[in-house]
């Protein structure tokens, strides 16, 4: 496993859990507004955390922790993935996997593997504005519909998120993609935070009443949608 960052204690990645968080590198994707844009475009091989350490931290964790939050980067472009999430698993944790939903064959056979107990997938805009979204000319969405539908149907717990952009999203585009993701267990947008080095420039969180907006408009078909990171 290619793990550049390892947080010790997080009471919010996992939920329902009182997790640590598992930061593996690069990324298929080249989002502007990405948070973790350092594990994409700045890969340093010596920030690399061995995974013996990782696992040796929760050897030692055992009872105090109960849950691991792998994220990214993307953690499925990572072969050794299901190896590292068995071993987390026969060390008695849950495991939550975060993944922007590009490699469905490989989210399938860890799905099928019992290997994940709790999946966040994001959904980055429209099919139609999904490569300008991720930074990638081009870009067939189809392989994340692929992802989405096979989450709904995994019985395995899930949850669905869209970080909300003012340049980047419209009211319309949330309600379009609620209509797409129509009987989902949970589907949240997220606020977008500059959090500095982003890939992108000139980036900015909605105003609030756009994202209540937003929020009302994909209620028309997801009433399960949310705001998350919002006062």
């Amino acid at each position: 496993m290619t793990i550049h960052g390892f947080q010790k204690l997080t009471l919010l990645d996992f939920p329902g859990h009182v997790a640590c968080t598992v930061f593996t590198a690069g990324c298929n994707l080249r989002c502007p507004f990405c948070h973790n844009a350092l594990l994409v475009t700045d890969i340093q091989p010596g920030d690399r955390i061995p995974e013996e350490d990782v696992l040796s931290f929760l050897a030692k964790r055992k009872g105090l922790l109960d849950g691991v939050a792998v994220t990214g980067g993307e953690p499925l472009l990572q072969p050794d993935l299901p190896a590292f999430l068995k071993k987390v698993r026969d060390l008695g944790f849950a495991v939550k996997l975060d993944t922007n939903g590009c490699f469905p064959d490989r989210l399938r056979a860890v799905l099928d593997a019992g290997l994940v107990d709790y999946a966040a997938m994001d959904i980055k805009n429209t099919p139609e504005k999904y490569a300008e979204t991720v930074g990638i000319e081009g870009f067939d969405p189809t392989p994340v519909r692929e992802s989405a539908a096979l989450l709904m149907e995994s019985g395995i717990d899930y949850e669905f998120r869209t970080t909300v952009v003012a340049e980047l999203h419209t009211v319309r585009d949330i309600g379009e993609i609620a209509s797409w993701l129509c009987g989902a267990k949970r589907y949240f947008l997220q606020n977008f935070v500059d959090s500095g080095g982003l890939i992108g420039e000139g980036l900015h969180a909605p105003k609030r009443e756009d994202l209540f907006a937003m929020l009302d408009e994909a209620r028309k078909a997801l009433p399960c949608a949310a705001l998350r990171g919002v006062d």
